[in-house]
């Protein structure tokens, strides 16, 4: 009955009952979405049209900030904000302004605020492009894409003020129309930039670079403080739990730590994470160490999780009294999977511990310590209570000051928990495989934009951090087609693209050096009409090389196949700028799961690809 009483109560704020179900799949929007219509129905009364209806729906899908539903929703409900263009600035605004108050003179500005587009504007823009591409529209009639811009006009209006002089202009579609467009030789251009790209390798106290750090009042200082204990020098660990003997992805994650560390003269910590006694014991420590050892590594120092349980339980003290964290009575079965229920025990006080966070996977409010009464290998009977993995890690390496953490991708969710952790105490923390050079062409700016990126995508409420925006960036080489195939959204000639994060969108100028050398044009994306695609990329990149494997038996003879790709030009965030050793483990976005290579050394990493992103789960 109550699901019954969500779809009509959705439907009534104008969603198709497709939408409405679709929105009710997903707790987190569905429960905001209503949030939302019950605050407007305090202005609107309890009818809410279509058109409002349609913006409450948009705003509670795409807001991840729950701060800003209430200033949101007002300016909805009183007709300030009244189009698809305005929420869309809106939500931009809200975004890339984290902190309060919000300056409302200049977000009225900047968001088109109570500005009304008239029918006559309307049609006066549209007149006026079809008279610049008058000639084109002649020739090829309906199959030429004409299109009108005016900042603050809804779409549908536009739209069907184009159809209708498109229509006076052309009259009704003959058989001709309905032919596709045909396809238009590209002109080739010759190289004419020698230019090359510049290497920029990050150096410790610069993690507030890295993506998805969170900046806080006190982050300088500390990383201050941070490059005085570690005098500059690059610093990794290797953290396996003691319960069982190291397989291969721990081999690869002791080649990829060890090694980086050893490229860059670092150092590197053996951390056992010996937080779950349950399931741990102690002959493990002892055979996992001498592993190592077999494996050509020395660990600087040997540490362990459970040295330093009394600062964790201090810390988890803190969190509470911040109201940050909360103790929680549900059970663990009720925890499991995406979108549990929310606790009950959230705002109020009784056991385990959860962190008030959603983590990049969806899960809500990670557990930070549970209840186990099974003694210790090293602390007896001192605690019935232990740390999980998702509060300890971040907090060990800030003590022991870990300058770069190198994970693999099953590990990216704990990104999440990571930063938030290190920010909410106070406490010290992308890759372009084949690259392709591009140069913007009249940047906006003189040398370079600090762009405002969320920490956190999935909850943008964990605040954003700043990365470089140069003049010269890098895509994937993939991200580009002279003569792309049918379907093919990314960047080619007559189609721009986004670049993530920036509010820019790129238009291909030229080509130079060959198709490895691209020259761009760069214009604000709200100042024309919207890519089809947004694409990643990397400024001032630290150049390496990548090394993909393929399956190693392909077939009856496994001698015979090629199962090694090497590519030297590899780009690669300022992230992993840092003590690379010899099988620490990675994630690069769209590409898949690498670790560096022992033939990584000063200057050069070489990264080897352990498993793709498309895994064949037949793969032997």
């Amino acid at each position: 009955m109550a699901a019954l009483d969500s779809l009509l109560f959705f439907t009534g704020l104008g969603l198709s009952e497709q939408k409405a179900r679709e929105t009710l799949k997903n707790q987190t929007p569905s429960a905001q979405l209503r949030e939302a219509a019950t605050q407007a129905q305090q202005t609107l009364g309890s009818t809410i049209d279509k058109a409002t209806g349609t913006l409450l729906h948009g705003l509670a899908s795409r807001l991840r900030d729950t701060r800003r539903l209430s200033f949101l929703v007002s300016c909805i409900a009183s007709k300030k904000t009244h189009t698809e263009p305005q929420l869309s600035a809106a939500l931009d605004y809200v975004r890339s302004h984290p902190l309060d108050p919000i300056d409302t003179a200049d977000f009225e500005q900047e968001c088109g605020v109570g500005v009304t587009v008239t029918p006559e504007q309307i049609e006066e823009a549209v007149e006026a492009a079809i008279n610049k591409h008058r000639p084109q529209l002649l020739v090829e009639r309906y199959r030429f894409n004409a299109r009108a811009v005016l900042k603050w006009a809804g779409g549908k209006m536009i739209k069907n003020e184009v159809d209708m002089q498109v229509l006076h202009l052309l009259g009704p579609k003959m058989v001709a129309d309905l032919e596709k467009k045909p396809k238009v030789a590209k002109v080739r251009l010759e190289e004419t930039d020698p230019r090359t790209a510049k290497d920029v390798i990050e150096n410790p106290g610069e993690n507030y670079k890295t993506p998805g750090y969170v900046m806080t009042p006190h982050t300088m200082n500390l990383l201050k403080q941070h490059l005085e204990i570690t005098g500059g020098h690059r610093r990794t660990r290797f953290p396996p739990e003691p319960n069982g003997i190291l397989h291969i992805g721990h081999a690869k994650a002791i080649n990829f730590n060890f090694g980086y560390a050893k490229a860059n003269n670092g150092i590197c910590f053996l951390c056992f994470d010996d937080t779950n006694p349950k399931k741990e014991e102690a002959k493990f420590f002892p055979a996992i160490y001498d592993m190592v050892a077999w494996l050509g590594c020395t660990p600087y120092r040997v540490t362990y999780a459970s040295d330093y349980f009394d600062q964790l339980y201090s810390w988890a003290v803190e969190l509470i009294c911040r109201g940050l964290a909360y103790v929680c009575h549900q059970r663990g079965e009720e925890l499991k999977g995406h979108n549990p229920l929310p606790s009950p025990w959230r705002d109020e006080g009784e056991a385990t511990l959860r962190m008030k966070l959603v983590m990049e996977d969806g899960e809500m409010d990670p557990v930070a310590h549970r209840v186990k009464y099974t003694p210790h290998h090293r602390t007896g009977d001192k605690w019935c209570i232990y740390p999980t993995y998702d509060y300890t890690h971040c907090l060990c390496d800030s003590i022991e000051h870990i300058t770069h953490l190198l994970c693999t991708r099953e590990f990216q969710a704990q990104c999440s928990s990571y930063f938030w952790l290190c920010n909410a105490l106070d406490v010290y923390s992308m890759a372009v495989l084949e690259s392709r050079r591009v140069i913007i062409t009249k940047f906006p700016a003189a040398k370079s934009l600090d762009i405002q990126v969320p920490s956190f995508p999935a909850d943008e409420t964990k605040g954003f951090h700043q990365v470089p925006f140069a003049p010269i960036v890098f895509i994937e080489r993939t991200d580009f087609k002279e003569e792309p195939e049918p379907g093919f959204k990314r960047l080619a000639w007559g189609q721009p693209v986004g670049l993530r994060h920036t509010g820019y969108v790129i238009e291909l100028q030229r080509v130079v050096q060959g198709p490895q050398c691209l020259e761009v044009t760069c214009r604000r994306a709200d100042a024309g009409e919207k890519p089809k695609t947004f694409i990643h990329w990397v400024s001032q990149p630290l150049m390496c090389q990548v090394r993909l494997y393929e399956r190693l038996f392909q077939h009856k003879n496994p001698e015979d196949p090629t199962s090694i790709t090497m590519h030297g030009g590899g780009s690669i965030s300022g992230l992993l700028c840092g003590p690379g050793k010899p099988f620490n483990e990675f994630q690069f976005e769209c590409l898949g799961y690498f670790s560096v290579d022992p033939d990584s050394h000063q200057g050069k990493l070489v990264f080897s690809r352990t498993v793709s992103l498309k895994e064949d789960p037949g793969k032997v």
